[in-house]
């Protein structure tokens, strides 16, 4: 492809007991006669971490070295600041994360990339998963994938298979396995990799997957190498324990559409599988809480066709109080065990679903975690499913995290009802209550969790510590559970004679596997303890972390790979990031859609907003306009940003967001300042009033920094900023948060923040304004346009020539973008969300002359005659 060809591509696997070593090396040759780009990209699990990367040219290694992330975020600032793109590795999908470097190399030159990635296999279903991700982009003449299995405990089962498999390349797939070795390779021809006959384009394009199993003798195995150990405990055939389980569920208005539609279909699934042993029952959140019943329902068949009838009648409306609908559920779980309504050996689970943040009730996160931690104390596991890109996931996942159960994005696509079904089977067998694996304390040191509240059928518990004497080879386990029968518990051991015969074994294990299992679980569990920690024990656990990360050199939230490409590519170095589900949300789950933003610029710092006071939930804004027009375009796929400025007189009106669809539309009037500013060109504007309409519901909104006016039909209702209000009309949902922000929900699911901006009074220059923010902008159509709205829909561009510019801080460049070729700025923007006061720096690309080229038309286009 443009004169590069890819002439090999090797994945090497080797897995011993579950931990999976990956090794994917490209060779590249330039088949051209003039230098050229390279790039290398490939996706990995989400759950891996890099361990090492080198690329070789002509036969000089440029490796790459793991540091600190403050200690590489220098080198990462200087590559941003001369307009490359320094990080090298980004989430790209649900499951996995994209890596990319980029080289420059001569004419007939040959380049090899070599990228090490581990993981620790999971057990879901009675199987263990190794997921591959294909996609050489053009045809290989020497593609293979390979993988080598060792399990000591002896393989039962081995399967293999692609997304992109024909019948044609099925018989490519080769599979062996005996004993406790296990073998697939999978190494088409070129012929065999074309889409068709003569074609050029590849069809290894999709997943690779590995599944296996392996034999169960006993409950569980253990095994000793070098200092280290590591126990598996599954046991098979138990009997089920009965479940008690509530499902919390948001019924608030943007859960309108699709979205409950799909929920409402994955319950009635649920149902289907609900097992005449299972209590269960539902409680519904919007401004109100309601249960279905009083008390936990035994899953009759008479119950459950009655709780069918009730799912099918779920309607959404009004706003989120999510506390309550939890605070309920958890008060009928306490009343069900103190009442002895429901068996004394059962799990009891509380399944919560929610696609937005608390904004009626206890709507202060922290108070929410302190209170459902309080009230459930322990006895119960909480799972929090979060709805499309509008949750708070952090909030959501410390709030799961601390009630021992864990978080999980339900991505808003055409089989989420799947998704969440899937997540339910995944709990909906468990087989023991409060399992604990003891340790004798004196012979064991660094122990990951050894205590669960759940073990699920087809799972496996993986426990792993460090002896005191390294030399020990001897080890002595006390297993402990509650099952649906009896109680649990043996000793197992694990003996020399074992050990000995682990070690003859020795040539099907890479390196030492399992003490980098121990480092990878124990580097895991301590991520996750950080989440809901604070201060000095946040701080330890961090230390403690970081220091492993470094030792064993894995790429994580907390260490970067700093990639140094050679002189012919000015020393250029790139970042390798570990992304973190919840907090880079956007390039996670906004990989198809634009994030727009207009933020408060650099001349107001102190006109901080009083929507973000100390404990409110950090808001996850789609689109905003705020402060002087400067616009910040984000788009997560090139994990870069456009920005621009609108430079108009105030009086003028522009339109924002036109939606032909749904009716709404929203304008803005701009204001300046008190007086004009000699010492500026180009004088600041900021809207001093915002139009918001429904047609299709006859409703207009007014906002000025001094009143809010409501119109429907003919009658009007005005309000000032000194009242805190809540209305509901049919369609919409308006709060007004006194002296700070309102909030306006739309029966489709969109919803528009407006904040207030209060400056001071005798302020010479500035006078108050409003900032407007956009949710849930998805529920808006396609036809939706504006100066914001047209950024509703995905946006691509290529930046070329990077020279300098009349700023020696700030290089010029060439962007391609909706087929215009612009000469671009590279500087910098404020973004005022997570810092109200200073903002933060973030780096865009500044299209000149009031967006020309980047909007549709001109700016004069969106100057309209009125308000509505």
């Amino acid at each position: 492809v443009n004169g590069i060809e890819i002439y090999s591509m090797k994945i090497d696997s080797k897995v011993t007991s579950r931990f999976a070593h990956n090794v994917i090396t490209s060779r590249a040759v330039n088949r051209g006669n003039v230098s050229k780009e390279v790039f290398f990209d490939v996706e990995l699990p989400k759950t891996a971490f890099i361990t090492n990367f080198s690329m070789t040219i002509d036969g000089v290694t440029y490796p790459g070295t793991i540091k600190e992330k403050e200690a590489a975020k220098k080198q990462y600032e200087k590559a941003v600041s001369r307009g490359q793109t320094a990080g090298l590795v980004k989430a790209s999908g649900r499951k996995t994360e994209k890596f990319t470097v980029s080289v420059n190399i001569k004419a007939a030159s040959k380049v090899t990339f070599e990228l090490t990635y581990e993981e620790l296999l999971k057990r879901q279903f009675g199987k263990y998963e190794m997921f591959i991700k294909v996609k050489p982009k053009q045809l290989v003449k020497d593609f293979e994938i390979e993988v080598d299995i060792f399990e000591p405990q002896g393989i039962t089962e081995l399967e293999a298979e692609g997304t992109f498999i024909t019948n044609e390349l099925q018989n490519t797939i080769k599979k062996t396995f005996s004993g406790k070795k296990g073998h697939i390779s999978f190494k088409p021809t070129l012929d065999q990799q074309r889409t068709c006959a003569n074609c050029s384009q590849s069809v290894l394009d999709g997943d690779f997957t590995v599944k296996y199993d392996v034999k169960r003798t006993t409950p569980d195995n253990l095994q000793i190498v070098n200092g280290y150990f590591v126990h598996f405990f599954a046991p098979t055939n138990l009997p089920k324990l009965s479940k008690n389980i509530i499902f919390v569920l948001d019924t608030s208005g943007s859960m309108y559409g699709r979205e409950i539609e799909q929920t409402k279909e994955a319950l009635l699934k649920i149902l289907d599988d609900i097992k005449e042993d299972d209590f269960f029952n539902f409680i519904l959140f919007d401004s109100e809480i309601s249960t279905w019943k009083e008390t936990l329902i035994k899953a009759t068949p008479e119950n459950l066709d009655e709780a069918r009838k009730f799912v099918q009648r779920i309607s959404v409306q009004g706003m989120t109080n999510l506390h309550g609908g939890l605070m309920r559920g958890i008060d009928i779980l306490n009343a069900a065990h103190e009442e002895n309504l429901v068996p004394r050996r059962s799990a009891s689970i509380i399944i919560m679903l929610t696609d937005g943040h608390p904004n009626v009730g206890v709507s202060n996160t922290q108070e929410i975690e302190k209170a459902v931690k309080k009230a459930i104390d322990g006895k119960y596991t909480l799972y929090n499913l979060g709805f499309g890109s509008g949750v708070d996931y952090g909030f959501l996942e410390r709030m799961a995290l601390e009630n021992k159960g864990l978080a999980r994005r339900i991505y808003p696509d055409s089989d989420a009802a799947l998704q969440l079904q899937g997540f339910y089977d995944e709990v909906s067998n468990p087989m023991l209550i409060d399992v604990e694996l003891n340790y004798p304390e004196n012979e064991i040191s660094d122990l990951t969790t050894n205590s669960f509240k759940h073990f699920y059928d087809g799972s496996e518990i993986v426990v792993a510590g460090r002896f005191v004497d390294s030399n020990q080879n001897h080890l002595s386990v006390d297993v402990r559970g509650e099952g649906a029968d009896n109680a649990l518990s043996y000793t197992t051991q694990q003996g020399a004679e074992q050990t000995a015969q682990a070690f003859q074994e020795q040539q099907y294990i890479f390196g030492e596997y399992i003490e980098r299992l121990w480092a990878y679980l124990t580097i895991e569990q301590l991520l996750e303890k950080r989440i809901t920690a604070t201060g000095e024990e946040k701080e330890n656990l961090t230390a403690q972390a970081l220091a492993l990360s470094l030792k064993y050199k894995f790429v994580t939230p907390l260490t970067s790979m700093v990639v140094t490409k050679p002189e012919e590519n000015d020393n250029e170095e790139g970042i390798a990031d570990k992304p973190t589900e919840g907090i880079d949300i956007f390039t996670i789950t906004m990989q198809f859609s634009i994030l727009v933003c207009v933020f408060l610029t650099t001349f107001f710092p102190f006109a901080a907003s009083p929507l973000y006071h100390t404990h409110a939930p950090q808001p996850t804004w789609y689109t905003s306009v705020d402060g002087d027009p400067h616009f910040i375009i984000s788009v997560p796929q090139k994990k870069d940003a456009i920005c621009f400025n609108i430079n108009e007189n105030p009086g003028m009106i522009l339109n924002l967001i036109n939606d032909p669809v749904t009716g709404i539309t929203v304008n803005g009037e701009l204001i300046g300042d008190k007086r004009a500013n000699s010492d500026a060109k180009i004088q600041n504007s900021y809207f001093g009033k915002l139009g918001i309409a429904n047609k299709h519901l006859d409703f207009k909104l007014t906002v000025t920094p001094e009143t809010i006016t409501i119109q429907n039909g003919d009658e009007k209702t005005a309000f000032t900023w000194l009242d805190s209000v809540t209305l509901k009309q049919a369609g919409l949902t308006l709060i007004i948060n006194r002296k700070k922000n309102l909030v306006l929900s739309m029966g489709s699911g969109v919803s528009f923040v407006v904040v207030l901006h209060q400056v001071w009074k005798k302020h010479p220059l500035h006078q108050d304004f409003l900032g407007l923010y956009t949710l849930k902008s998805d529920k808006l159509s396609e036809q939706t346009h504006g100066l914001l709205g047209q950024f509703f829909q995905p946006i691509d561009f290529t930046i070329l020539e990077i020279h300098p510019g009349s700023d020696p801080k700030k290089p010029d460049a060439t962007m391609i973008v909706k087929n215009n070729e612009l000469i671009v700025t590279r500087g910098w923007q404020k973004d005022y969300r997570r810092d109200p006061k200073h903002g933060v720096d973030i780096p865009c690309w500044f299209v000149h002359d009031n967006g020309a080229g980047l909007i549709d038309g001109v700016h004069t286009d969106y100057i309209v005659s009125s308000l509505f």
